[in-house]
């Protein structure tokens, strides 16, 4: 997505969040509609992004584009698909920030220059994205949105290749931070990762016809088979010719972004050859480990703690009871029109079982904390339930530094792990206790193949070069 150079974060989020989600085609049969596939890839990806959809297809030697505001279901019918037809489709979820709530900012983004026309759809945040857009409009640049996206192809329309797919990869070295691309021009599709690999981007094949996508649970959806992940610093170009490997970028640290396991990912996919299902399960029998808490139920936050919760009650002993129930229905906090409104946002969600939990000693999981808001107001509401005693579990660290990567977290100042130590947020939100998986504890379970992660959140190490204690917050945008 990229938005580092929103002035302020005005989203009071209380998880991290995913930026986007990204998805792919490319058939040799010049007579398809890849936009319907698509759909269901972007229905499948609709968890990394619910604030606009986009599909771009090449249709008579020209890229058409759809897209608009809210969810794919709503930006696309029966009608707009039938409408885009092409045999090379890209598309794109965007999660919501109230800041670029706006359609200039959905992707993907179309472009043409004298190099030709190029579609781009991005998921991740340039740490340089603010220096790189200051360059570009200081030799005559003019910027419509507010997208790392829009950075990008000014570069590939400044470059000095006259071809568009050496000038896109050529326009890749100059990028720093998270990024993973999917690109088409009107005979290519393109791929590229960053060479930390912090973002994820896969790739399969359904029959003759390559796909790409955020995650594995896009190919299910189509019946697709997963070939491989895109390497970090790796370009794919899939065109008429075959499909084509380069590297642009000398290799660096795996540091893949620990939070696709704990959160963002679905629980379907894989990563690395790891379930991510399995891995939250023992990330919750991990933190039984860790524990030593007598309670009568193991009952999870809906649908975040879920895994973990399951997991914590087979190594415990401690029986499992979905004591929680969530309304699927509910609208997103910023639409609310008034404050009370968004207060109630919690009730209006999750409402407890009274007949399940009144006089219990439950251990509630979840899979983090970042605000602390959301947390002490379901323990609020357990607590009119009539349960007894709440022990919080956390299947993973305390987030005590912002994210730079592609996330979409508060400023330092507002993660509430930053400010307080472990007791005080647990006098805070009302628990009885609090506990959290250590980092130890969560890198000993997951079990993904020749991978390193991306731990800065926690323990502040950030993987890049950039000295990002001496620009506190970059200005106070944290993405």
């Amino acid at each position: 997505m990229g938005n580092c150079y929103r002035k302020k974060a005005l989203k009071k989020a209380d998880k991290m969040e995913e930026e986007c989600g990204i998805f792919g085609m490319y058939s040799n049969t010049k007579d398809k509609n890849l936009a319907r596939m698509s759909y269901l890839g972007l229905h499948a990806l609709q968890h990394r992004g619910q604030e606009s959809a986009g599909i771009c297809v090449n249709q008579k030697n020209k890229l058409k584009v759809h897209k608009g505001m809210g969810l794919v279901s709503n930006v696309f019918d029966k009608d707009s698909l039938e409408k885009l037809k092409g045999n090379i489709s890209i598309g794109h979820v965007r999660y919501s920030t109230t800041g670029s709530s706006m359609l200039v900012n959905a992707q993907p983004l179309l472009t043409n220059s004298i190099k030709g026309d190029l579609a781009l759809a991005h998921n991740g945040n340039l740490v340089n994205g603010q220096e790189l857009k200051n360059n570009l409009e200081a030799q005559g640049s003019i910027f419509h949105s507010t997208l790392d996206t829009e950075v990008i192809a000014h570069l590939v329309a400044r470059s000095l290749k006259d071809d568009i797919k050496e000038a896109f990869i050529q326009s890749l070295n100059q990028l720093k931070g998270a990024f993973s691309l999917i690109a088409m021009t009107k005979g290519s599709l393109i791929a590229a990762r960053d060479p930390f690999g912090f973002r994820p981007l896969v790739l399969g094949k359904k029959g003759n016809d390559y796909v790409l996508a955020s995650e594995t649970c896009a190919f299910d959806i189509i019946g697709a088979d997963f070939l491989r992940e895109v390497a970090p610093g790796e370009v794919l170009i899939i065109n008429d010719k075959g499909i084509q490997s380069r590297r642009y970028s000398n290799n660096k640290p795996n540091t893949f972004c620990v939070f696709e396991f704990i959160y963002f990912a679905r629980p379907d996919s894989v990563i690395g050859g790891e379930n991510v299902y399995l891995a939250r399960k023992r990330m919750g029998k991990r933190l039984a480990q860790e524990m030593d808490i007598e309670a009568d139920l193991v009952v999870p936050v809906p649908s975040s703690g879920v895994a973990a919760a399951q997991g914590y009650s087979e190594e415990s002993d401690i029986s499992y009871a979905d004591g929680i129930l969530r309304n699927r229905y509910v609208g997103r906090t910023f639409i609310q029109p008034t404050q009370e409104m968004r207060d109630l946002k919690v009730r209006m969600k999750l409402n407890p079982i009274s007949k399940i939990l009144k006089g219990k000693d439950i251990i509630l999981i979840d899979d983090s904390i970042v605000r602390g808001t959301t947390s002490k107001q379901i323990i609020n509401r357990l607590k009119e339930a009539g349960v007894n005693r709440i022990h919080l579990a956390i299947a993973s660290p305390p987030v005590r530094f912002p994210c730079f990567y592609g996330l979409d977290t508060s400023r330092r100042k507002e993660l509430i792990a930053d400010k307080k130590e472990v007791d005080e947020i647990a006098e805070f939100i009302g628990a009885n206790s609090l506990y959290y998986l250590s980092l130890d504890g969560i890198l000993k379970v997951l079990q993904a193949e020749n991978y390193g992660y991306c731990t800065a959140c926690f323990n502040g190490e950030y993987p890049t070069e950039e000295n990002y204690e001496s620009k506190e917050d970059l200005n106070g945008t944290l993405i």
